[in-house]
């Protein structure tokens, strides 16, 4: 694809993974559409912090990724789209499952339907790696079967599987980005690493976490643009599902002990009920094949591996100890 006369609309591009996209597409040349949250505060998420460079360099829609119409909108005159808006929290969807649906799948089909319609040459739907419940095998490829452990997971399913049959039914050209557990600066506090650095750093001792032994692939920020922009510009993608991931699996607890380390600090973890899931919904295990992106794509992390997770962590606790950061958040209290 060709960078210089390409439209590229990010839906979610207010939040944590679609504002770093964003940045990065344009300081990569393109022409760039934000779809944001509409809000009664003229707020644009997380692209209100972003970099000099970006601020004013991209364009600016406000809608709800519900609204076929507003969605058709957002789309008409885009070559690509990024597709990324979604609910993602998993505490929340046991609390309300009927507003992912709406959200994850039916905003998914209302995207893709305007794609088709459109003609648009390329959308990037985003899965995620909870789509494979615990690992049946590892490391976790692109054929394991796929469990929806949790209202959030079934509703990714559901829209993944819709991305693949306007493909198989329309040719609409689709690809699917898998990426396991993103880190970094801006992650919401519900995420475990953002958790346990913030009561670090708000110079709690005692840490309250929810399940320390199941094992995560965690993957930096940064890579997980890098598959984006990988995606979108190789047409060897489209029709296909790619992992992205680091190919590295580290316990939640060994992922705490690794921060306190890094932040010199002792700490004690504890178990709070409240934060754990139910015992069949739990993911005990995740570990990504990230083969076929490299056979592909030729995309590889550059935070892989125990090093690489050491220096995403360091770069990641240096943005959350950052005052004006660490503000934004709240230790003290479990957000669902």
């Amino acid at each position: 694809m060709t960078k210089k006369v390409k439209k590229i609309l990010v839906t979610g591009s207010d939040g944590f993974i679609g504002s770093h996209l964003t940045e990065a597409l344009v300081l990569a040349g393109y022409d760039v559409r934000a779809f944001v949250y509409y809000n009664s505060f003229n707020s644009l998420g997380w692209l209100d912090s972003c970099s000099k460079e970006v601020k004013n360099q991209f364009e600016v829609f406000s809608g709800d990724i519900r609204d076929p119409y507003g969605v058709r909108k957002a789309v008409q005159g885009c070559d690509a789209v990024l597709h990324l808006a979604a609910l993602i929290a998993i505490p929340y969807s046991y609390h309300s499952p009927d507003t992912y649906v709406d959200t994850n799948i039916k905003g998914t089909l209302n995207v893709l339907q305007a794609a088709r319609d459109l003609g648009v040459q390329k959308v990037v739907h985003t899965s995620t790696s909870e789509v494979y419940g615990t690992a049946q095998y590892v490391p976790i490829d692109e054929q394991h079967e796929l469990q929806g452990q949790s209202p959030y997971s079934a509703s990714k399913i559901g829209a993944d599987q819709m991305a693949l049959a306007f493909h198989r039914s329309f040719q609409t050209p689709v690809s699917i980005i898998r990426p396991f557990n993103t880190y970094g600066p801006r992650q919401s506090a519900r995420a475990v690493i953002p958790t346990i650095i913030t009561q670090i750093a708000a110079g709690m001792d005692e840490i309250k976490l929810g399940a320390v032994t199941p094992t995560r692939d965690f993957n930096y920020v940064q890579d997980t643009v890098s598959g984006f922009i990988s995606i979108l510009e190789n047409e060897r993608s489209v029709g296909e599902v790619i992992n992205i991931g680091s190919n590295y699996e580290v316990s939640i607890q060994e992922t705490a002990e690794t921060i306190a380390e890094i932040m010199d600090t002792n700490i004690q973890i504890t178990s709070d009920e409240i934060r754990l899931r139910p015992e069949k919904s739990e993911v005990e295990r995740l570990w990504a094949d990230n083969s076929k992106a490299k056979r592909l794509l030729n995309w590889e992390p550059k935070f892989g591996g125990k090093e690489g997770f050491r220096q995403g962590l360091k770069s990641t606790i240096e943005w959350f100890s950052n005052p004006s950061n660490l503000a934004r958040y709240k230790a003290d209290q479990y957000n669902i």
